[in-house]
C-alpha cells in the first residue's frame, strides 16, 4: 500500500484534528503517502484533495472542528454517486480509504466498501457517542465537559433567583450527553429517549424536592429527534408547578473547542490504530477502543446494532438525584 484517503465526513467532533494528525504520521512510518480529502464524500466524489505532509500537521492537535471540513453529500447516497467515487480513488492511485464520522458515514463507508477493492477503515468520531463498537467516539468527552460547565454556571443563576432551569444537550437520537452530563452535573432530573418517564411523574418529584425544602433545580433534556423541544417541556412545567422556569440550549457549542486531553489521546489511539489495520490487510471495518483495548467492528454492524447506555450509570443518576 504506497498511497492512502482520509475524510471527515457527517457533524464535527473535537478531536477531529487529532486523529488526522495520528493517521499521517503511522502512515509516514511506513512509507505511506496520504491524501486529505476535503468536505467529506462530496470532496471525494469531486476529487477535491490533497497530500497531506508534516507542515499540514503543524498545531492542529489543539484545534476544534477538522482542517479537512465537512458536509453533507445526498449525491454519495446513490449507486452513481459512490461509482463517481470510486473512479476518483482508483485515478489517484487510492487503495485504503480511512473514514472518520460517526453512524451515517459508516452507513456510507458500508455501501462503498462493498462496490470497491478498496480496504476502508472507519474511525469513530462524533460527540453523539452513539456508534456501536467503541466504549467511547472522539469528540463525547469535550461535549459532556462543555454540557457540564454550562450546567455549573446555570445552577448559579437558578440557586440565585430560586427557579428551575432546563437544559437541553445534543446527542441526536441517544440520551449518552444527557446521562454523563446529569450524574457529573448534579442535576435533579434528565429526560432521555432510552427512559420513559411521564411528565406527570417527572412533575411530583420535582414538586417533592421543593415541598422538602428545594428552592431551584436542573433538568438536563436530551434533544432526541426533536431539537429545541425543551421550550413546551417548560411551559407545561411551569403550569403544573407553578414555578418560573427557564430554558437554555446548549446546541452546537457543544461540538467547538480544543478538544479534552481524553479526547486527544483517544483520537491519537484510534487514529493510529487504523493505519495499523489497514497494514494487517483488514477492511470494511471500524477502530474502537473496549475497555482500553483496540477492537475491530464490521462496518455494516457499528450503525445496524444499537448501543446501549450503561445500565449502571442509569441506576445511578436515579440514586444521586434522590
Amino acid at each position: 500500500m504506497k498511497r492512502i484517503g482520509i475524510l471527515t465526513s457527517g457533524g464535527d467532533a473535537p478531536g477531529m484534528n487529532a486523529c488526522i494528525r495520528a493517521v499521517v504520521r503511522t502512515a509516514m512510518t511506513y512509507g505511506i503517502e496520504t491524501l486529505g480529502i476535503r468536505r467529506g464524500y462530496f470532496g471525494l466524489i469531486n476529487g477535491d484533495m490533497a497530500v497531506l505532509d508534516r507542515q499540514s500537521l503543524t498545531n492542529i492537535l489543539p484545534r476544534g472542528g477538522t482542517i479537512l471540513e465537512t458536509t453533507r453529500c445526498p449525491e454519495f447516497t446513490t449507486v452513481e454517486g459512490r461509482a463517481k467515487a470510486i473512479k476518483v480513488l482508483e485515478g489517484a492511485g487510492i487503495t485504503g480509504l480511512v473514514l472518520l464520522g460517526g453512524d451515517g458515514t459508516f452507513h456510507g463507508g458500508t455501501l462503498l466498501a462493498n462496490e470497491s477493492d478498496v480496504s476502508i477503515i472507519g474511525v469513530p468520531t462524533t460527540i453523539d457517542n452513539d456508534v456501536y463498537g467503541t466504549d467511547y467516539t472522539v469528540g463525547f468527552d469535550t461535549a459532556v465537559n462543555t454540557a457540564i460547565e454550562a450546567i455549573d454556571r446555570i445552577r448559579d443563576t437558578a440557586m440565585s433567583h430560586e427557579r428551575l432551569f432546563f437544559v437541553e444537550v445534543m446527542g441526536h437520537h441517544t440520551g449518552f450527553i444527557a446521562l454523563e452530563s446529569d450524574v457529573a452535573g448534579g442535576a435533579e432530573e434528565m429526560i432521555i429517549p432510552e427512559v420513559t418517564t411521564s411528565n406527570d411523574v417527572l412533575w411530583s418529584r420535582l414538586q417533592t424536592s421543593f415541598d422538602n425544602g428545594k428552592k431551584s433545580a436542573i433538568v438536563v433534556v436530551a434533544e432526541g429527534d426533536r431539537p429545541g423541544h425543551t421550550f413546551a417541556i417548560a411551559l407545561e412545567a411551569k403550569d403544573k408547578l407553578k414555578i418560573e422556569s427557564r430554558v437554555c440550549i446548549l446546541g452546537h457549542v457543544q461540538r467547538g473547542g480544543s478538544p479534552t486531553a481524553r479526547d486527544r489521546i483517544l483520537a491519537s489511539n484510534l487514529g493510529s490504530a487504523a493505519i495499523q489495520a489497514l497494514m494487517d490487510g483488514k477492511k470494511g471495518c471500524m477502530v474502537g477502543e473496549v475497555k482500553r483495548e483496540i477492537v475491530y467492528t464490521e462496518l455494516a454492524d457499528t450503525w445496524g446494532k444499537k448501543k446501549e447506555l450503561y445500565p449502571r450509570l442509569v441506576e445511578l443518576a436515579g440514586i444521586l438525584s434522590a
